[in-house]
C-alpha cells in the first residue's frame, strides 16, 4: 500500500466515526452513564445511612420504610451501566446491590425459649384509621378471636362500636385513651387487666399489666407519630420512650403491640428490639409481610404494624388481615409463654 492509499484510509477511518451512528451510540452512553449515576447516588445516600445505623433526615426515613425496593433502582442503575460501559458504575451497581440485599435479611435474634410453655395468647392488633375499619375489625375478631386486642386510631365512635357489638361477657376488661381522631386507643382483654401507666405521646398510648393464667405480662400499645418531614425528631423521641419502657420491664414478660409507624430498617425500632423484644411476625415466618397501605398490592409496602414479645416467648400463625375501610392490614399471631428452668 503507498503513501496514497494509507491517507485515503485514514481520512475514511475518521469520516466513519464522526457519522450519525457513532455520535449516536456516544450520547446513548453519556445519557446511560449519567442515569446510572443518579440512581446509585440515591440509593447509596439511604443505604448508607443504614450501614451507619441512622436514619438521618428527611427524607431519608421516608425512604428506609420501603428498602428492600432499593433493588430496583440499584439494578436499574446496573443495567444502565453496563449499556453505557461504564466500568465503575458496574462495580458501584454491585456493591450497591449487595449492600442492599444484605439488610433486606430480618433483623433480630429468633432462638426459641427454654423451658415448658405454660399460657397462650392470641393477640391482634388493628390500626383503624380514624375508626373508620372498626366494623371489619369487629368481623376480624369474631374469626380470629384475640384474648388481648390492640386498636389505635379509635375515635369516639369506634369505642362506642366495640363496647356495643363486643359482648363485655366475652371482653370484660378494657384500658383505653378515650379522643377524637388518631388520638383514641383502645386495649380489650379476656384475661384481666391491671391499670398501669402507659407510654406518653401524641397519639393515644394505653399500658396494663394482663394476667394470664396466673403469670404478670405487661401490656403496651404502641402508636408513636408518623416520620413526616417535620417531625422526624417527635417520631424518634416517642419511639425511644417506647425503648425504655421495653427497658423497664426488669424481667417480666412484655407484649408491646401496634402502629409503630416503623419497619426494621429504622435505626429508632431497631433500639427497641435490642431492648430483648422479638418481632412476633418474624418468629413466626412472616417477616417483611406488608402491613401498609393496605391498599397496596402484595408484596408493595412495609410492615410498620408489629407485634413485640420479650424472649420467654414463642410465637406461631402471625396472618395479616384485610379489614377494609383503613389503610392498615390487621395482625393476629399466637403467643405462648414458656417458664424459663430456673424458675420451675
Amino acid at each position: 500500500m503507498d503513501s496514497a492509499e494509507s491517507v485515503a484510509v485514514g481520512g475514511d477511518v475518521e469520516e466513519d466515526l464522526d457519522t450519525p451512528e457513532p455520535r449516536r451510540r456516544r450520547r446513548v452512553g453519556r445519557v446511560a452513564a449519567w442515569g446510572a449515576g443518579l440512581l446509585l447516588a440515591g440509593v447509596s445516600v439511604v443505604a448508607g445511612f443504614r450501614v451507619a445505623d441512622s436514619d438521618g433526615v428527611t427524607p431519608v426515613p421516608q425512604i428506609l420504610a420501603f428498602l428492600p425496593w432499593l433493588l430496583v433502582p440499584a439494578g436499574a442503575g446496573l443495567l444502565l451501566a453496563v449499556l453505557a460501559r461504564w466500568r465503575v458504575g458496574m462495580v458501584w451497581a454491585v456493591v450497591a446491590l449487595g449492600v442492599v440485599a444484605w439488610y433486606v435479611e430480618p433483623y433480630g435474634d429468633t432462638d426459641a425459649p427454654s423451658g415448658p410453655a405454660v399460657a397462650e395468647v392470641r393477640v391482634l392488633t388493628s390500626n383503624v384509621e380514624f375508626g373508620g375499619g372498626t366494623e371489619g375489625l369487629i368481623e376480624a375478631v369474631r374469626k380470629e378471636r384475640p384474648d388481648l386486642l390492640f386498636v389505635e386510631e379509635c375515635d369516639f365512635a369506634c369505642s362506642a362500636l366495640l363496647r356495643e357489638e363486643l359482648p363485655r361477657a366475652d371482653y370484660p376488661y378494657r384500658e383505653s385513651v378515650e379522643a377524637s381522631g388518631a388520638e383514641g386507643s383502645v386495649i380489650l382483654a379476656k384475661v384481666p387487666l391491671k391499670s398501669a401507666d402507659g407510654v406518653e405521646g401524641t397519639l393515644g398510648m394505653p399500658g396494663a399489666v394482663a394476667d394470664v393464667r396466673g403469670h404478670d405480662v405487661r401490656v403496651q400499645l404502641a402508636h408513636p407519630m408518623p416520620p413526616l418531614p417535620r417531625e422526624v425528631g417527635l417520631w424518634q423521641s416517642e419511639l425511644r420512650r417506647i425503648q425504655e419502657y421495653a427497658a423497664s420491664g426488669g424481667g417480666t414478660p412484655t407484649i408491646i403491640a401496634g402502629d409503630f409507624n416503623a419497619t426494621q430498617d429504622h435505626a429508632a425500632f431497631r433500639k427497641v428490639l435490642d431492648e430483648g423484644l422479638r418481632d412476633a411476625a418474624r418468629l413466626s415466618g412472616a417477616a417483611r409481610t406488608p402491613s401498609w397501605p393496605a391498599a397496596a398490592p402484595a408484596p408493595l409496602g412495609a410492615q410498620i404494624d408489629h407485634v413485640l414479645a420479650t424472649p420467654d416467648f414463642s410465637a406461631r400463625d402471625a396472618r395479616f388481615l384485610d379489614i377494609g375501610n383503613t389503610d392498615h392490614r390487621a395482625l393476629a399471631v399466637t403467643l405462648t409463654l414458656h417458664k424459663a428452668e430456673t424458675e420451675r
